[in-house]
């Protein structure tokens, strides 16, 4: 019974927090499945192998069975705020759409996703560590590479990622416009996509989404932000030196030019994903 109500509570918290989960358990979950389908053979094999420390990490209330689980743990165990808040502001990497891209900003002592992307890589393909501290990096990792992927993650307008823009979704109201993203509209990508998003990629295919940096993937989602998301949201402007509007809608039109955004986001943060996982595993 204490078990169930300690799953319950840390549901709860989980959701509490949307808003700062950058596309919602089921994106995090299609990233992480995309990367498991293209990995090598023996990264697989060495991801499960860590995998079977789940029980160390002790945070029964936040699976880690699966690299799908992992893809959420990092959201997930931000119920137990006391033990885990310090990760908090590693899920984003601020960039101003109304300034110029420069990731040495907002980012002190290492305390961004890009930062810690390139710590957890590291942290993972050290053989010396033991094995729990290196599934920790891998699903810190998994999430991560999600988060800089989505667009409000990076580029945003002193408007906490868009959280503090009350937007309707077409005719449904009482929502943010950063929740949008996150939510229903990457659900809505996620599940219309054809051909379906999680499968082996081709070569051709990798070669064209799976490129750059991490400099480039943050850069990729604040151009995104600045050059469609806030002038969709705000009616075709970037709101720059003027207050925002107090609220929003995201129309159909918008939503019908975000998907096919979105499912590119999510193929490269997978394939992405598939290349790091290989180079510290494989």
């Amino acid at each position: 019974m204490m078990r169930r109500l300690a799953l319950l509570l840390a549901l709860a918290a989980t959701l509490l927090s949307g808003p700062a989960m950058a596309w919602g358990a089921l994106g995090h979950r299609t990233v992480a499945a995309i990367a498991m389908a293209n990995v090598k053979p023996q990264t697989r094999v060495a991801i499960r192998r860590l995998l079977a420390h789940e029980k160390e990490m002790d945070t029964p209330a936040c699976s880690m069975r699966t690299i799908e689980d992992a893809a959420t743990w990092p959201d997930c165990i931000k119920g137990e705020r006391w033990r885990w808040a310090y990760q908090n502001a590693w899920h984003y990497h601020d960039q101003p759409v109304c300034g110029v891209f420069d990731l040495k900003r907002n980012c002190r002592d290492g305390m961004c996703a890009t930062d810690q992307i390139v710590r957890d890589a590291r942290l993972l393909a050290d053989r010396k560590l033991a094995p729990v501290l290196r599934l920790e990096s891998l699903a810190f990792l998994v999430h991560f590479v999600g988060d800089i992927h989505q667009p409000l993650h990076v580029g945003e307008n002193e408007d906490q990622g868009a959280n503090a823009v009350k937007a309707d979704y077409g005719i449904a109201p009482g929502r943010n416009l950063h929740s949008i993203w996150d939510g229903v509209l990457a659900e809505r990508a996620i599940t219309s996509a054809r051909p379906p998003l999680v499968r082996v990629y081709t070569p051709a295919e990798k070669a064209r989404l799976a490129t750059g940096g991490v400099e480039d993937w943050a850069r990729e989602s604040w151009q995104v932000s600045r050059d469609f998301l806030y002038p969709a949201a705000f009616g075709g402007t970037l709101p720059c030196n003027v207050k925002e509007p107090q609220k929003v809608v995201w129309t159909n039109a918008a939503t019908e030019q975000a998907i096919p955004i979105i499912d590119e986001r999510i193929e490269r943060a997978g394939l992405r994903l598939a290349q790091m996982l290989d180079k510290a595993l494989a």
